[in-house]
């Protein structure tokens, strides 16, 4: 099959206070989330001037990935649009149109399965395309990458720069705890063929990453950033709860790793950087947190060896992994259905 670009595909994050207000309604449009939920949130993003790291390091990917592209010869266009916030994926692809885009693959800043994680950007890319008209190009997101190299290894050298930061007389009782967003219970259990997959596939990324920085310590995978009605379950622990719970257990360090994320955007900084640690100084807990892969060479890499695997009819048989769950290239329609809310 031939290309003519890659676009990248990211969330997408307010750039200044007036921003954020219309950047969250676009994310929880049709979510039923209490206005005062999106006012306190608001409220994490003015403690920065109203600006999210993420475009930025969208920004940044981009350089690092056009640079990249042009050092090995691979002569594609790379592109940048966002679910959320500007520049907005109609808008992209309305560019990739008028530059005479027909086909491109996308590269999304999410390395996995589940609704809110893959589907969803499907969703949004499918609406986007139709927004634009029956011109607009196709675009076929690339496979998951939970447990490549490119992902995995940055994080498991992050854990160990992170471990070196702390007392050695503590190893006896420090910890380790992965982080991921949460997510509805019914979506990470969603149906079709690779439903489920949000947990199994960090759970994988957790062991990757533990066997090979620290299989000494105890290691946890626990949640961030529930934001939905307090009625609807949620994965848990949250990680606030969990580092209240180490504590009463004796341990005084913990490592928190952020595996579920590519960049140190604003959940990590305000979540984990802010919240978390304030939690963990109130309970006595040395903490460090552990860096995300951003512009790591590796990680970049990883985004070309990517598109590579799908331009190459014989790409499969040369994926580069880590781990043992099942992969495919692409889902099916039926994949990661979560159920109908309520009406």
């Amino acid at each position: 099959m031939a290309y003519d670009a890659v676009v990248l595909v990211s969330f997408g994050g307010p750039e200044g206070p007036d921003d954020v207000l219309p950047f969250l309604q676009n994310v929880t449009r049709g979510r039923g989330i209490p206005p005062q939920r999106l006012a306190e949130v608001a409220e994490h993003y003015q403690h920065f001037g109203g600006v999210s790291p993420i475009n930025q390091q969208c920004r940044d990917l981009l350089a690092a990935v056009r640079a990249d592209f042009a050092a090995h010869g691979l002569d594609l266009p790379v592109y940048w649009g966002n679910r959320n916030w500007h520049p907005m994926l109609a808008d992209t692809f309305a560019q990739m149109r008028d530059d005479g885009v027909r086909r491109a693959l996308a590269f999304v800043t999410s390395a996995f399965g589940g609704y809110s994680s893959c589907r969803q950007y499907q969703e949004d890319i499918t609406a986007a395309r139709a927004a634009v008209g029956p011109d607009a190009p196709v675009i076929e997101k690339i496979r998951q990458f939970w447990d490549h190299p490119g992902f995995v290894e940055p994080h498991i050298d992050a854990v160990r720069a992170a471990l070196s930061r702390l007392d050695p007389a503590r190893r006896d009782h420090t910890r380790l705890v992965f982080t991921a967003h949460s997510v509805p219970v019914s979506m990470a259990d969603s149906a079709g063929p690779h439903g489920g997959r949000y947990t199994a596939q960090l759970t994988e990324t957790a062991r990757l990453v533990h066997t090979a920085a620290a299989p000494d310590l105890p290691y946890d995978l626990v949640w961030q950033s529930r934001s939905g009605p307090p009625h609807v379950p949620w994965l848990e622990p949250d990680i606030n709860d969990h580092l209240t719970a180490l504590a009463a257990k004796g341990v005084t360090a913990v490592v928190v790793s952020p595996i579920g994320f590519v960049s140190d955007h604003l959940e990590v900084i305000w979540d984990l950087d802010t919240e978390a640690r304030d939690t963990a100084t109130r309970l006595g807990l040395e903490y460090v947190r552990a860096e995300t892969p951003g512009t790591d060479p590796r990680f970049v890499t990883m985004v070309r060896e990517l598109v590579q695997e799908r331009i190459d009819p014989a790409g499969a048989d040369r994926r580069r992994r880590l781990g043992e769950l099942p992969m495919w290239d692409t889902c099916p329609s039926v994949c990661c259905v979560p159920p109908r809310r309520p009406s």
